[in-house]
C-alpha cells in the first residue's frame, strides 16, 4: 500500500473519522518515541555497580587456582 493510496482512503472518511485516525497516528507517534528513547537511555554494563566488586581480592588473582582449591576444600 503506497502513500498517496492511504491519503485517498483517509480522505474519502468523514471528518470525524479523520480526527480519529489523526488521534491513532498521534498514539503511535507516542508509543514508538517513547522506545527510541528507553534505547538510548538504557544503562551500559560496564556502568553497573558489581562490575569489578571482585578486583581487589588477592585469593582470586589466579581464578584457576581459586577454583581448584575450592573444589579440593569440597570434595576431601
Amino acid at each position: 500500500m503506497n502513500t498517496q493510496h492511504l491519503v485517498d482512503q483517509i480522505s474519502a472518511l468523514p471528518p470525524t473519522a479523520q480526527r480519529q485516525i489523526a488521534d491513532f497516528i498521534e498514539l503511535l507517534q507516542l508509543r514508538y518515541q517513547s522506545t527510541k528513547r528507553e534505547r538510548k537511555a538504557t544503562i551500559r554494563l560496564v556502568d553497573e555497580p558489581f562490575i569489578g566488586m571482585w578486583k581487589d581480592r588477592e585469593d582470586q588473582k589466579d581464578s584457576t587456582q581459586w577454583v581448584r582449591d575450592l573444589r579440593n576444600k569440597e570434595w576431601r
